[in-house]
């Protein structure tokens, strides 16, 4: 990784990182979802960097997935145990964190501090040619220790410019066929989830999170309308997510155009992600530059010390 790149991922994360705490300040009863999804990506837009995808905001047995349209009315309420992930880039190299916080109350503190250990182990394993079997095996355990459960079927992922997810995945269970081993180089996201129901998500409802499909599609579509609107969503939002409030800045009637492109299946949107017998999830998420001695992590918070 040339020296450029390289601080470009570091901005990206250090941004991110300020803005993931500051979101996680705001999390209070009464307060809405949409206010918090807002405040923290205008606060990451104001420091000159791009958004790598939409705030999302995860509650109780929802693992991942949800972010609030534009006239969303959800607000957090004591007791609420909420997921927030957030995402920049700069110059569309990606810094990707999480944190869990609950709302008022210390019932789930266990659980939240299962997925943050889990992390801490991961990053104090990772190096090139570790065997990330290896890292979901930590994982597994460290959970596992607390007496929850991980999460099987979801993983961290890697990074490239402007790909959310490049094509490796870093388990958070043991996976003996799972043979891969990062380079010195490679950017990761280690996502650790914990929960006390069945360790395993399902697929709920819309997230109001969208990512283009690939523009080889359009070609079949014989609607030039939709083709313009395409590619006008295709140009502001590149490969990565977007979410339906921004959507609404673009277009007039932006419900008929995505359930539109949609249907023509230029689009798709994410479903949300939910635990399969309700059970609370916690999630904690670094992205971090894999050395041949150990990681950097990029999206660390101000005096964080490591756990393992």
């Amino acid at each position: 990784m040339d020296d450029d790149v390289y601080e470009k991922y570091k901005r990206a994360g250090k941004i991110l990182a300020e803005a993931r705490d500051y979101g996680a300040g705001l999390v209070k009863p009464g307060v809405s979802f949409l206010e918090v999804a807002n405040s923290v990506e205008s606060k990451i837009l104001d420091e000159g960097v791009g958004l790598s995808f939409p705030v999302n905001i995860s509650r109780n047995e929802i693992a991942a997935h949800y972010s609030p349209r534009h006239d969303d009315k959800l607000v957090f309420k004591k007791g609420d145990v909420i997921k927030l992930d957030v995402g920049s880039h700069v110059d569309g190299y990606i810094a990707d964190t999480a944190v869990t916080v609950e709302v008022e109350t210390h019932k789930y503190d266990d659980m939240i501090k299962a997925s943050s250990d889990a992390l801490d182990k991961a990053i104090s394993l990772m190096k090139a040619d570790v065997s990330l079997s290896k890292i979901g095996k930590a994982i597994e355990e460290t959970v596992k220790s607390y007496g929850y459960k991980p999460i099987d079927n979801l993983t961290g992922h890697s990074l490239e410019r402007y790909q959310l997810h490049s094509g490796m995945s870093v388990p958070n269970v043991s996976n003996m066929f799972n043979k891969i081993k990062p380079k010195a180089g490679d950017v990761l996201a280690i996502e650790p989830f914990a929960t006390n129901g069945g360790g395993h998500v399902i697929s709920g409802n819309g997230s109001n999170i969208y990512m283009c499909e690939r523009s080889f599609r359009s070609r079949a579509v014989r609607d030039n309308r939709s083709k313009i609107l395409f590619n006008k969503m295709k140009n502001e939002f590149k490969t990565l997510p977007f979410a339906e409030r921004w959507s609404e800045k673009l277009f007039p009637n932006s419900d008929l155009v995505l359930r539109r492109l949609s249907y023509l299946r230029l689009i798709r949107q994410y479903p949300q992600l939910i635990e399969i017998n309700g059970g609370i999830i916690t999630q904690k998420e670094h992205t971090v530059i894999v050395t041949e001695d150990g990681c950097e992590v990029t999206t660390y918070e101000k005096g964080h010390k490591v756990t393992t």
